[in-house]
This record gives C-alpha cells, structure tokens and sequence, in this order.
C-alpha cells in the first residue's frame, strides 16, 4: 500500500478489509493507509485532497465494521459522523466523532449491539467520542447546549436509515432551536471567551493552531454560521450571497490550507492529536514543510513568520465577516446613516464610506478612518463592506503617499490623540495599513525570534510597548506604576517617546545592530513628518540607547558612584532620561509579562533616582561617596529611631559595617540588617540570619551573616534552586569583624507573589541547613528544568574585566539557564578560592547573563593565570551540566 497512489487508497483499503478476519488485521490495514498518507503528505501532496482523504478511508473502515455487525441493520439505528468528521475533514490523529442514532430508546439487546460495536471501534485505535441518542433526544439537548447544536449542524449519514437521520436534521434546524440571530449572538461570546483564553492575542510563542486567534476555529465559526442564517454548506455560497468575494475566499482557503499543512505535520511528527506548536515541535516542523536556514533568519523563524501572517488575515477576514453578519442579522437594514462630512457617515453606530470612490479620489482617507474612529470613541467600529474597501486600495499607500504632508500630519494627529492611540495603531495593523505606511514595520510583522524571552512577535511586542507607554499618559490607570503615570504626565511631547517605542525594533531581523538601523529609521521618519531636528534627534537617541537602562540596572552594580555617573554621562539630561525610563520599563514589560517583576521595577526605579541626583549635582560634579553613604545611614538611622532602638544600639551594630556595605544596600535594606544583628549573637561561630517578605516587592529576601570563611553562595544557591525558587539578585559584604553579610532576593518561578507561611518556613529550614553544615560542598540540584528550556542550547561563553577603581575582577557567565547554575559557579568559586562580592543575576529566557564582580582570597583581583584556569574551569563544569 506504500505505492499506492492517492486516489486508490481507498480501494486498496476496502481490498484489504475484504481479506481481514478480525479487527487486528484492519487496524494494521488503516496503520498503512495512514503511513501511505503521510509519504504523500511529505511529497507535496494537496493538503485538501489529504484531509478529505482520511476521512474517505476512516468511512470505508466504519462501514466495513459496522457490515460485520449485521443484526445492527434494520433495527432503526443509524451511523452519523459529526463535527469535523462530519464535515469530511480528518488529520491523521484526530477524534472520530459519531452518533448512534435510534428511533427509540434502545433495549438492553441493542445496547448490547451497540457496545459490541464501540468496543471494537476502540480497539481500532482510534481516539473516539461517541454517543446514542433518539431524535427527540438531539433536538432537547441542541436546544439546552449550543455546542452539541452545532455539532449536530455538521452531521453526515454513513450508514442506516435515510429517513431517520433526515427527521433529525430536521428537528435541530427547527426555527425555535437556535434561531439565527441567538445563534449567531452565541457563537459571537464562545469565540470571545475562546480568544481570551489565549491572551486575545494570535501572536504567542506557543500557538494553538485551532483554538488560537486567527485560528482552524475562526474559519469554523464562519462557516457554522453561514450555515445556519444562509442555509450555506458551504463558504463558496457565501459569495452569491455578496458575503464574500473571490479574492476573500481564495485568502480563507488558502490560510486554511497552510493551517491545514502546519496541523497534519504536528499529528505526523508527534503520533497523536497535537495542535499546540511547541518549541519541542517547531524546529523539525519547518523541517518537514520544507524550510531552510537564511541569512539572517532561522528556518523555524521563517516558518512561524508565515503563520503569524497567515493568522493575522484570517483574523482580519474573521472580524469583517461576523461584523457582515452582523449587520445583517442583527442591525437595521433600513436604518439611515449619519453624514460626518463628505467621505464618512455613521450607520448602525459603525463607520462606513459614504460611497465606494471616496479612497481612489482621495487616499489619504485611509489614514483619516483612523483619526475618525478616535475623535468619535462612541463609534463601534469600522463597517465590513468598509474594511473590505480598505483593503482593496491599500495599493494606494505608495511611496507619494508616504510623502504627502497631509498624511504626515494625519498621523501625527492620530499618535497625539489623547484617546485610542494604541487601538487605532493595532487596527491599522489589522488591516494592513501601519506596514505599508511605515514600510520597516511591515518587514516586522508576523516575525518572531525563536528565544524564550521575547514572547510575541516584532509587530505585537512593539504595539505592547506603545500601549503601556499609553496607559502611562491616561490617568486611569494612574494606580498600576504612579512614578512612570507621574513621569509620563509632566512631558511636553509624549509623541517623542510613542515614536522610540515604534521603532526599538522595527530593524530586527535584518542583520547589523538593530538599534543603529532602527535610530536611523526612526530619524528620518521624524524629518520626513516636520518634526524638529531636536525632537528627531531625541527619537533616534532613545532607539539606540533603549537597551541602555535596563543593561546598566541588571549587570553593573549600580551602587557604585562610577558607574552612576558614567550612566549620567551618557544620558546627558533628566529630560532624555524620563523618556528612556519610561520607555525601558514599557519594554521590558512588552517583551514577556511573566518575567517582570517587583525586583526589576526596584533596579530601574534606584538608578533611575541615582541618575537625577548626579545630573542635578551636575555632570562636572560627580556623586560622592561620601554624601550617598550619609544620605542611606540617615534613612536608615530615622527608620530605627522610629522603631524605639536607641542610638547608641545603632551605633554599636554599624561599627562592623564597612562603607562598601552602604553603597551596596539602601536605606529600608539596612535599617532591616541592624534589626537582625540586634537580636543575635554577633560572636556566634555559626552566625545567623532571616528571611521575610519584601516589604514592598513579590518576592522574598534572605540575609546571612556568617564566618568570612564560610562559603554560602554556592549552598544557598542549591537549596533554593531545588526548592524551586529563582533567584535575582544576591550579594555578599565583608565586615570589620571577619564575618560577612550575605544577602539574597529570590521568588518562586513563576513569579507568584502567594507564599505560605508553610512554603517560607520549608525555606528557612533549608537556609538552616547551610548555616549549620561544615562542608563547603554544595548537593547537587535534582529539579529538571523546564521543558521549553530544554529545547535551547546556549553556547557557553566567560568574559573577565577589571573594574579598576573597586579593585575587583568583573566576570560575565552566558550559559543556558539551568536549575543549580548559580550553584555550579559557586561550588567553582569555591574550588578556586574566590569571594563574591556582588551576584548580578539575568535570566534572559533561555539564557543566563550573569555578571559576578569577584576577588581573590587577598582581597585584590583576580591575576591573568588565574582568570585563565577558572574560565576553562567553569565552561567544563557547565557543559557537563547542559
């Protein structure tokens, strides 16, 4: 059967059943008509012509099983397909869904015939949903459950009596069982409630391909409903009904297919019904449809770009239809439309052209639709019949239009508006405006970076990041970041900052730096649309440097005064750095959500402060040293005072503490590590230590004092990592006494803020354990990473540098993010004889960034020999542990 040609698969299938004694042998049958499938799947094979296929050959191995049930004939019972069965269309591991139809309820000898038959269908191996029901049966519970109403809509008779399954389908298209417009309404709230279980958005590292937005169920729904208000069996009908046009139905065929293709590749690659597109599947995916490596983009990156665009027109199409039917379901035909001006009116609370040559006569309505819709929020949206005719002179959008002053001051309006800037900028999006308008964005769209860090694609992280920097402006939303809302509200030109937002990364993927291109991407755009040179040169400032902030935060050690006012250097004025703040923390937050978090907030927040102070000293005045540690021992000393501890208690706790110590800690920090040391023995041989909940943060905090040699990285490390916490942040201080304080932030992973009293006392028994050991070693971390994760392989690389004015060896540590990593470099550390002095921890989706400034057991940095051996030391021990 293996040379079979396609269209006598089913013959030879029917051939092969005719020569089966038992079930057994007509399972293996159906193993190779399948395997036959997929050689002609990997051939090229039309998609269609396989999908109906399988169906074809699932209905020949019914009607062979249900033959050999022969008293089930003639009894009144019939053998219906539904759902996607139904409908004709089978994947190589999908459901087969069918009825048992009976014109009564079944007696116990038919229910015996009945059960005999599923049994065996069982045993066939497939993945079966089945039920029995009389016709009275399906018309109650199409009635009760819209579900199994449109289940039955797609029903098809394989075998039994015509009359039976035609009193069925008559009883569930009865006009009181799902009228069209309830019906209609119905659909309308499932797909809402389905889209919103997948974050409203297509765009997710891991799509559904059936279930997601733009998704195998968007093209269902049209045609459920068609269907059901038309009588449609299928959506060619719906172009004489003037529903759809030739070129929508070649677009919604094609994105089917290509959906179709991406699903029945899944099913072949993982041998079951599988419609996720997880990273364990996507690299070989590509593979299988034929993607290969380029340039400058992945194989798997061109894949998935694919599908993101196929997914955002399937979305478009999906949301023009309904809104067709809508309007005719729903609204009034007749009703009379409200003129606006000579272009647009208002029907039915949705915007429509007022004929169908407003776009030829005048083009630059295609971005005056968009200015509309938000000077009128009241305006539900923008007519079917209208976002057709948009899409059908977007060939208007060239590169006259790009330079016509009108647009350019039509856009600028639209970016100033102060509502619904992010919602027109996502719909113009939608329907393929902003990337013809702005024709880098439109290399963006639909491009994904195949990481664990960047959770969307280019387009949607980038409209992510414009639409947090929006909900900064609106005071509405004053409560979710009050410092960013205060920030943001005091700005002359907000647009400056909605524009870097556009461009960060409208260069991804086109080799070089992305930040440079996009710089100048963004300058000339600005130009080009009578912006200031200042102002232009402000937008392409902050697209270069809008890595700048979040890099300094989360690998330098910002409590050094150097660093701040190098940091202070290159910003310039606190005008650039209100922007690039903003801008930084609309970002990081568009680019994963998971992976902000308080911690990260409070790193940008700290030198974010830092920096105002050193630009208000002036850039000729660098921070002192002296002045920060005064300023963080009042806070903490007013902090203390407040509390009833008595001065001279204060004083005695921080005659241990050295000035490195206050520029590493702030004010609250500190004032909690004298309460410690207050309550303990300071002489104690072990030392002691306390963990507690961020006062105002998600996660926890551990400080440990100890004996300078005992080794706690490594060990406190390990048993964090193994009670699966994250850590982002650790530090550890030399004191004047021989000890040291060390100190650790941590969460769980994912990043819940809902620890238990239980789960924080598990973790202070573990810190226990490290305080009470006398071996250095650390044990090794048994939790397995996560499976996204191990899907990565990130190549190993160490960098050292001096930092020259602290005396310390600065080393930086790419690795894969794997459990016990940090405690791996400890246990090296260790072996090495070398102390940490600040841990800068960055998980970066897959990867692990970490900077560790260090210094040998003499206190000075670490010689070249040394750095030599460690480094080769650390990429063994790492690449046994990947």
């Amino acid at each position: 059967m293996q040379d079979a040609t396609q269209d006598r698969l089913p013959e030879l299938l029917l051939a092969a059943l005719a020569d089966c004694g038992n079930v057994a042998a007509a399972r293996a049958a159906m193993r190779e008509a399948d395997a036959a499938l997929a050689d002609r799947f990997r051939e090229g094979a039309d998609i269609t012509e396989l999908v109906h296929l399988r169906a074809t050959l699932v209905d020949k191995l019914l009607g062979w099983l249900w033959d050999r049930h022969g008293p089930l004939n003639g009894i009144g019972i019939a053998l219906v397909a539904v759902g996607g069965y139904g409908r004709g269309e089978l994947h190589p591991c999908s459901d087969i869904d069918i009825m048992l139809l009976t014109s009564s309820s079944p007696d116990e000898s038919q229910q015996q015939l009945i059960a005999a038959l599923v049994t065996e269908l069982w045993d066939l191996g497939f993945d079966l949903g089945h039920s029995v029901r009389t016709v009275e049966q399906c018309r109650d519970e199409a009635r009760a459950d819209l579900t199994v109403a449109t289940t039955l809509m797609e029903a098809r008779l394989l075998r039994g009596p015509e009359n039976l399954f035609a009193e069925m389908v008559s009883a569930v298209a009865a006009p009181d069982i799902w009228p069209s417009d309830r019906f209609f309404e119905a659909k309308v709230e499932e797909q809402r409630a389905r889209h919103h279980r997948y974050d409203d958005t297509a765009y997710k590292l891991e799509p559904n391909v059936k279930g997601s937005p733009g998704g195998l169920r968007d093209i269902q729904m049209i045609g459920w409903v068609a269907k059901r208000h038309f009588g449609a069996a299928t959506l060619d009908e719906l172009i004489a009904h003037h529903f759809l046009s030739q070129g929508q139905l070649r677009r919604l065929r094609e994105g089917q297919a290509y959906l179709w293709r991406v699903r029945f590749a899944l099913h072949i690659l993982t041998g079951r019904r599988e419609d996720r597109l997880l990273f364990d599947h996507q690299t070989n995916l590509a593979e299988l449809l034929g993607y290969e490596d380029a340039a400058y983009t992945l194989a798997v990156e061109q894949m998935m770009q694919r599908y993101y665009r196929t997914v955002m027109d399937l979305s478009r199409l999906n949301e023009m239809l309904l809104q067709l039917f809508e309007e005719a379901i729903l609204l009034d035909p007749d009703a009379t439309p409200e003129p606006l001006n000579e272009r647009f009116q208002v029907k039915n609370d949705y915007l429509q052209t007022a004929n169908d040559q407003v776009f030829s006569r005048d083009p630059s309505a295609l971005l005056e639709v968009f200015l509309i819709l938000q000077q009128r929020p009241e305006i539900r949206g923008v007519s079917a019949w209208t976002v057709g005719l948009i899409k059908r002179h977007l060939y208007l959008i060239d590169e006259s239009f790009r330079q016509d002053p009108r647009n350019h001051r039509l856009f600028l309006q639209i970016l100033r508006a102060e509502e619904g800037v992010t919602h027109q900028l996502r719909r113009m999006n939608l329907y393929g405006v902003l990337g013809l308008y702005i024709p880098a964005f439109g290399r963006i769209v639909g491009r994904m970076q195949y990481d664990l860090f960047h959770a969307y694609t280019v387009d949607e992280h980038t409209l992510f990041v414009v639409s947090n920097l929006r909900r900064f402006a609106l005071n509405r939303f004053d409560h979710e970041f009050p410092h960013c809302s205060q920030i943001m509200q005091s700005l002359d030109k907000a647009e400056i900052v909605y524009l870097a937002g556009l461009f960060h990364d409208i260069a991804k993927g086109r080799g070089g730096d992305h930040s440079e291109l996009g710089a100048t991407d963004a300058q000339a755009f600005c130009l080009e649309h009578g912006m200031s040179e200042y102002d232009a040169k402000t937008v392409a400032w902050l697209v270069r440097h809008h890595l700048l902030l979040s890099m300094t935060a989360q690998k330098k050690d910002i409590g050094d005064p150097d660093v701040i006012n190098e940091f202070a250097g290159l910003v310039g004025d606190k005008m650039r750095l209100n922007y690039l703040y903003l801008l930084t923390i609309a970002d990081v937050r568009g680019t994963n959500p998971k992976l902000w978090n308080s911690w990260k907030a409070t790193l940008f927040r700290d030198l974010y402060n830092l920096t105002v102070r050193a630009l208000r000293n002036g850039l000729e005045n660098p921070v002192d040293r002296a002045e920060l540690i005064q300023d963080k021992q009042e806070t903490a000393m007013q902090s203390l005072l407040d509390d009833g501890v008595s001065e001279s208690s204060i004083s005695e706790a921080w005659s241990l503490l050295t000035d490195d110590y206050y520029l590493r800690y702030r004010g609250a920090e500190i004032a909690w590590h004298t309460q410690v040391m207050l309550r303990s023995d300071l002489n104690s041989p072990k030392g002691f230590f306390d963990v507690r909940r961020q006062t105002s943060g998600d996660g926890l905090e551990a400080v440990l004092y100890t004996p300078r040699t005992k080794r706690t990285f490594a060990q406190t490390t390990s048993l964090l990592a193994e009670l699966g916490m994250t850590i982002v942040d650790a530090r550890i201080v030399p004191l004047k006494n021989g000890y040291s304080m060390d100190t650790f932030v941590f969460m769980e992973l994912d990043m819940r803020n809902d620890v238990d009293e239980a789960r924080l006392e598990r973790i202070r028994n573990a810190i226990r354990q490290v305080m009470n050991t006398t071996d250095d070693s650390a044990k090794p971390v048994t939790r397995p990473p996560p499976r996204q994760v191990r899907m990565f392989s990130t190549e190993i690389a160490i960098h050292f540098d001096e930092d020259i004015a602290s005396r310390r060896t600065i080393l930086e540590i790419i690795a894969g993010d794997r459990p016990g990593l940090l405690s791996t470099i400890g246990q090296a550390f260790i072996e090495y004889g070398i102390n940490i002095d600040t841990a800068k921890i960055l998980t970066i989706g897959e990867r692990a960034e970490d900077v560790f400034y260090i210094m040998d057991e003499n206190g000075k940095p670490l010689s070249q020999k040394t750095c030599d051996a460690l480094g080769d030391h650390l990429i063994e021990k790492l690449k046994r542990q990947s």
